[in-house]
């Protein structure tokens, strides 16, 4: 295989593994039951997914101290307040409003990495945060409680924030452990956290909703993210998020298809302005690994 026939293969499993994270958005809105309810579902089975699958490829599940493993605990518990909060800013609006409003954790991680790793903070990084936030005013320029679409951006920026803060944590952890290791363990703790909810549903309207339940567990979370961090083998880090910021925009493409959503023009402005800021984001990234 010719390195650019290579090239163009890991750009198009790079896609797919966005495509695939991307049907959550979709899926969020079709399923029915509460968003703790579908987490813990959707956990229970990818962790079983998962399980199997790093004994299948005899990937070593030992974590190798305590340390670790706290921090595999921290992550999972900001995981799924992550997913949590973001499936709730899915029931308040529409897949376009949750998923921009999400795409605001880079330029979040942005200000809270130089915090957290006391490193030099970017002052571009301020005019990002300024971009960022008007592109959410543009999705949400009412700031009232009462107002649905406030409550997503609302619900949707925390979602970004718990996620931000996960990766941060992971950020270390990546270089030392298998990726579907540090995804099954992080799983594994979210299941276990929401187990009560097996108490708090009805396992009838579970059952209804079995199929987009497996869908997400096996394709959006199993396949998409493994494929996503197997990426990391042929982009850098900065590269693939840089790539992954079309990821909005193939969420509103399949609620459109499959919800028959169509997002508003002041939606779509705000979300060119959010994207906007992310690849700019990304490329002083790039820019400054380079220098």
């Amino acid at each position: 295989m010719t390195e650019k026939k290579q090239y163009l293969g890991n750009l198009l499993q790079l896609n797919l593994a966005v495509l695939l994270i991307s049907t959550s958005g979709a899926l969020g809105r079709y399923i029915t039951l509460h968003p703790v309810t579908t987490i813990f579902y959707r956990c229970l089975l990818a962790a079983v997914v998962f399980y199997i699958y790093c004994r299948w490829k005899n990937i070593n599940l030992k974590i190798e101290n305590k340390g670790d493993l706290l921090k595999l605990i921290l992550g999972g518990i900001l995981m799924g307040a992550h997913w949590i909060t973001y499936f709730f800013s899915l029931q308040y609006s529409s897949v376009a409003i949750a998923l921009l409003s999400l795409f605001t954790y880079p330029v979040i991680t942005a200000f809270l990495e130089p915090i957290l790793f006391k490193i030099k903070f970017d002052k571009v990084h301020i005019a990002l945060g300024f971009l960022v936030l008007a592109g959410i005013y543009f999705l949400s320029p009412e700031f009232d409680l009462d107002n649905d679409y406030f409550l997503a951006v609302l619900f949707g920026v925390a979602s970004a924030i718990f996620y931000a803060l996960r990766n941060l944590l992971m950020k270390r952890e990546v270089e030392r452990y298998n990726g579907s290791v540090l995804m099954f363990y992080q799983i594994l703790v979210i299941s276990l956290l929401l187990f009560p909810a097996v108490f708090y549903s009805k396992f009838e309207l579970v059952l209804d909703q079995w199929k987009p339940l497996v869908v997400l567990a096996i394709l959006t979370t199993c396949i998409g993210h493994t494929l996503f961090l197997q990426s990391f083998k042929n982009f850098s880090i900065t590269a693939a998020s840089i790539m992954s910021s079309i990821q909005p925009v193939y969420g509103i493409i399949i609620a459109f298809f499959f919800l028959n959503e169509i997002p508003s023009l002041k939606t779509f402005v705000g979300g060119t302005l959010i994207i906007s800021a992310v690849v700019i984001e990304s490329l002083i990234s790039i820019k400054s690994k380079r220098n």
